[in-house]
């Protein structure tokens, strides 16, 4: 899109404050996933989600919401974007504290700005159709006070995504209400689901004014909306950061899904398919990954495999990796540690950090 066309009231706010726990051990929390290149692209997570908007977001609307412990990764990985634009959370306490930050501060600096709030660590292959999806969004929630999400068609009945229903009838171009949303379902579920063709993949990636999200802060989180609303004076000023670290301890850890979405009635999807996988798991990186034809998704530039098939590696490039008789394996190595899973007890990683936690200490983590 050309760079004259763009419209000063949008505004992206990029989520980067999680710990990628379940991607140990390449993400460690003093340098998660959102900043690494998980599948050897040549860019980032963060990298790849700030172009993405960059297409299409004036380059001094798009903020990065991430922990004040990631704020010189931001800087380094991110050198065009505004320092000031690097919004700091002093603790983390999910993504309602988080979207808070950001959309009391854009009330106060544009009342008309009309916001998406992403994830910093999704992988998008469909860009061209996302940035459609995204500006049909922003033109849909520019003239009605809706809260829309992005919905993925589901490809298959993944138990690792929340589901939303959505009524059979759009209220505009390939915008629908939201009937109901439903968390991780057991397999049985999520078949169901998918066999009836109106669920879709909760991808966490939201449009709305900032007026209509404060006034749902205000009727749905009434505690969070108060602490917000009492120190908004401070936003976009040199006393933000002390507002901030007054605000958080009085904030309850919860996600905007359980605080806002699941509750408010003003709900709308669009759905969607680009290419979307959140990376939350080895597991979704071994999909998207290109394989072998022994079905071995490797990224590494060194890495030998003999007799072994259906298999995810990731290895420094400068370190030969020989695998065999392996079969449905996760084997990660790094330059401390040397993970072997079995790939279909990959949701268990998060278990084996705090494992590792309790007999090795932070060291390794």
């Amino acid at each position: 899109m050309n760079k004259q066309k763009m419209n000063k009231n949008h505004y992206v706010a990029i989520m980067a404050g999680g710990i990628g726990s379940r991607f140990w051990p390449m993400s460690r929390t003093d340098f998660p996933k959102q900043f690494l290149d998980i599948l050897n692209v040549g860019k980032t997570l963060i990298q790849a989600t700030y172009d993405r908007f960059a297409h299409f977001i004036p380059a001094e609307n798009i903020y990065i919401v991430t922990s004040e412990n990631y704020q010189t990764i931001v800087q380094q990985q991110l050198p065009a974007l505004n320092p000031e634009n690097i919004l700091c959370e002093p603790s983390r306490k999910n993504t309602a504290p988080c979207i808070a930050f950001i959309s009391y501060k854009l009330a106060q600096l544009n009342p008309e700005a009309n916001l998406i709030c992403a994830p910093a660590d999704h992988l998008i292959t469909d860009e061209t159709t996302f940035q459609e999806i995204c500006i049909a969004a922003l033109n849909f929630t520019s003239h009605i006070k809706a809260l829309v999400t992005l919905g993925i068609k589901p490809t298959n009945p993944n138990t690792g995504y929340g589901y939303i229903q959505f009524e059979p009838y759009a209220v505009s171009d390939n915008v629908y209400k939201v009937k109901t949303f439903t968390e991780k379902p057991d397999r049985e579920l999520a078949k169901t689901f998918v066999a009836s063709g109106d669920f879709l993949w909760n991808a966490g990636i939201f449009v709305w004014q900032v007026r209509n999200i404060v006034k749902a802060f205000e009727k749905l989180l009434p505690e969070m909306h108060e602490v917000f609303d009492a120190e908004k004076a401070a936003f976009n000023t040199a006393k933000e950061k002390e507002a901030i670290e007054h605000i958080y301890p009085q904030c309850v850890n919860i996600s905007i899904d359980y605080g806002i979405m699941e509750k408010a009635d003003n709900v709308y999807v669009i759905p969607s398919s680009f290419g979307w996988s959140d990376l939350g798991t080895w597991a979704s990186a071994y999909e998207t990954l290109e394989k072998d034809y022994l079905e071995n998704a490797v990224a590494g530039d060194n890495v030998m495999i003999i007799d072994a098939n259906r298999n995810m590696v990731h290895a420094d490039n400068k370190k030969l990796v020989l695998i065999q008789g392996l079969d449905d394996f996760v084997v990660v190595d790094t330059s401390d540690v040397l993970l072997i899973c079995k790939k279909e007890k990959e949701q268990q990683i998060k278990d084996y950090v705090a494992e590792i936690k309790r007999n090795k200490g932070d060291k390794y983590l």
